[in-house]
């Protein structure tokens, strides 16, 4: 399929090149003017995408999630097909399928090619601070994404991510950094149990982003933001804080600890959380946990036999950055 998919004469629009990208969720291929975005056919516990219905559905739930902040991004939904002889998108034969239909956006324009550049300005900060603030202010909350922000459900999801890595201690993280990180979580919760109920208390949790770093935010006028978690509501019905932390993160990643901290600021205060100890160190703990987070699926990329080897090389080298950062929240 993929070998088919990467001929211009699959597509409706016949670009006059396709170029691939692999994540450890999806295959994509980008066009001229469009993005085609697969599905791959896994299962990690926290994420299904067995079977041909799933695979529909959350396609399906990806366009709707991601229309709350990229209205003209996300174009709808479109069938693999085989006719016996070739795969193309939504010609005859059977359905074997679906695919996302995206807007190519500029990658000038994405913050993660700004930012290499080193263009992203003190106004994109503060335009990116407010952006953010005013999603999460509007985003849905109920009873049942309340109960997203309680301790035992937050401690579920780093409970979860120590047990879905321990195969990768020794590999792209030591065990020194496995245990630090394991224990120092755990102290967390037993010195700040009043703080996550607090938050649920002050309306905190919300339907958010779920995935929000550089490569999924485009610096145009008016920013758009894309690519949300659409898999689980479990990663996306979150403290608002968690969501920022995870771009804060991104950006101290790439030794961006300067725009890191003024957008912090930015944030803070359009949001109007208070600007005080406590919630430096709920953004902290947030921080270690998107860090850990990102090892962690950056380490799935070696269990996956579609990627070749030299990409496994990089990514468990990528992987073993993101565990030393976590590991570096807790050290300072």
């Amino acid at each position: 399929m993929i070998d088919d998919l990467m001929h211009p004469s699959a597509y409706p629009e016949t670009p006059e090149k396709v170029t691939l990208a692999q994540t450890h969720i999806s295959t994509v291929f980008i066009g001229d003017e469009f993005v085609y975005k697969i599905k791959k056919p896994v299962s990690f516990g926290f994420l299904d995408f067995s079977t041909l219905e799933k695979r529909n559905y959350y396609c399906n739930k990806e366009v709707e999630l991601n229309s709350r902040f990229s209205q003209d991004v996300y174009l709808g939904v479109y069938p693999v097909t085989f006719d016996g002889t070739k795969h193309a998108i939504n010609g005859k034969g059977e359905v074997v399928d679906y695919a996302v239909k995206m807007r190519r956006l500029s990658d000038e324009d994405l913050m993660k090619s700004r930012f290499r550049k080193g263009t992203v300005t003190s106004e994109d900060i503060e335009r990116i601070g407010e952006a953010i603030a005013a999603f999460h202010k509007i985003s849905a909350r109920s009873k049942e994404i309340d109960e997203f922000g309680n301790l035992d459900v937050v401690k579920f999801n780093t409970d979860e991510n120590f047990q879905q890595t321990a195969e990768f201690v020794g590999n792209s993280i030591s065990k020194e950094q496995y245990h630090g990180l394991k224990n120092w979580t755990d102290e967390f919760y037993k010195e700040h149990q009043e703080l996550f109920a607090q938050r649920v208390k002050n309306g905190k949790i919300r339907d958010c982003h779920g995935d929000l770093h550089m490569e999924h935010i485009c610096l145009t006028d008016p920013i758009v933001i894309f690519d949300c978690i659409e898999f689980n509501d479990r990663f996306r019905y979150s403290d608002t804080v968690s969501d920022i932390a995870f771009l804060l993160m991104d950006l101290e990643f790439n030794s961006g600890e300067r725009l890191s901290e003024q957008l912090c600021k930015a944030y803070l205060t359009r949001a109007g959380e208070k600007d005080d100890d406590l919630i430096y160190h709920l953004i902290n703990f947030y921080k270690v946990y998107r860090a850990y987070v990102r090892g962690k699926v950056t380490s799935f990329i070696l269990k996956d036999s579609a990627v070749p080897d030299d990409k496994k090389i990089e990514a468990r080298d990528t992987a073993q950055r993101y565990f030393a950062l976590a590991h570096s929240y807790i050290s300072e």
